[in-house]
């Protein structure tokens, strides 16, 4: 892995195929790291003809933290949203949008084919209307608009996502374990050894809690993004599983809508998550749009 230092920040990131390909960037979602995009997911991509980049948004995995902005208190901003009062984060999804087009800079990539997952959807939209020049597509995996009109998560769901993990490592993986088996995907078998593998890598590489809740001020603060997303006129991919407890399938369909000539897959079964099953209907609807705007799009 490496670093690049952007926006004032440093960036850690994650190359998988040739240089000379066209580029596709993975951006992961709320909290994080750029292992939620695993190696085999990101090898089956590179496989394709594609040069793969998968990294850390601020305040996750090994890029800079914020620690200086303090926690914020989600109640008050959740309020102050439902109020269409101002919100005042750490920094906006404008900004990790522009930390994305920075590493596309630091690496000297002219444009890539962007795609992100959750609130890494989001990011990837923001992404494609505010440097249009620099995207061949979009592709927003579980993701949503803003539209405050979707259905809204459960109660019981949100007192699972937005509970405080415990500090102690055998703890932690214990309950994050626990969470995924209350979230996975109903459609498909519950990938036990996968999900402890995955949260210990997490934990051991960047065990930070307090970052994915500036994320959310963050996520939360930006509000409704359908204007804008309702002018882009770059080629859409929308992902989203029919049984997603976190951010309702409706959605998913709600972003296809917006979204002018954007295609939507639906994955029956899938939730809040990305089962081994999936991958290969992902993959191959990620590379079928690539091939599709090769045309339109070059380094």
């Amino acid at each position: 892995m490496a670093h690049v230092n952007t926006n004032g920040i440093q960036i850690e990131y994650e190359v998988f195929g040739k240089r000379t390909n066209p580029t596709i960037v993975l951006i992961a979602g709320n909290g994080a790291q750029l292992n939620f995009w695993e190696s085999d997911f990101c090898e089956m991509l590179a496989q394709h003809n594609l040069q793969v980049i998968r990294f850390d948004n601020r305040d996750a995995g090994l890029s800079t933290k914020f620690d200086a902005a303090g926690i914020p208190d989600m109640s008050k901003i959740y309020q102050a949203a439902q109020e269409g009062k101002p919100i005042k984060t750490a920094y906006t999804l404008e900004d990790m949008a522009d930390d994305v087009a920075g590493l596309l800079d630091a690496l000297e990539i002219k444009k890539a084919h962007i795609c992100g997952a959750s609130m890494g959807g989001m990011i990837a939209q923001v992404f494609a209307y505010r440097h249009p020049l620099r995207i061949c597509s979009l592709i927003s995996i579980m993701s949503s608009t803003g539209n405050p009109n979707n259905p809204k998560i459960s109660q019981e769901t949100l007192e699972i996502v937005t509970a405080t993990p415990p500090n102690q490592r055998g703890a932690y993986i214990e309950y994050t374990v626990h969470m995924w088996k209350k979230l996975w995907s109903k459609g498909f078998p519950f990938e036990e050894e996968r999900a402890i593998r995955y949260t210990e890598e997490s934990y051991d590489r960047c065990y930070y809690p307090q970052g994915a809740v500036r994320q959310n001020a963050a996520l939360v603060a930006n509000g409704d993004r359908r204007k804008y997303l309702s002018l882009l006129r770059v080629p859409t991919l929308v992902i989203h599983g029919t049984a997603d407890p976190l951010i309702p399938v409706e959605a998913g369909k709600d972003t296809a809508r917006t979204i002018p000539n954007a295609k939507l897959l639906l994955i029956e079964g899938m939730g809040h998550d990305m089962p081994k099953g999936t991958w290969k209907c992902i993959v191959e609807a990620i590379v079928s749009l690539v091939r599709d705007t090769s045309h339109s799009c070059w380094r």
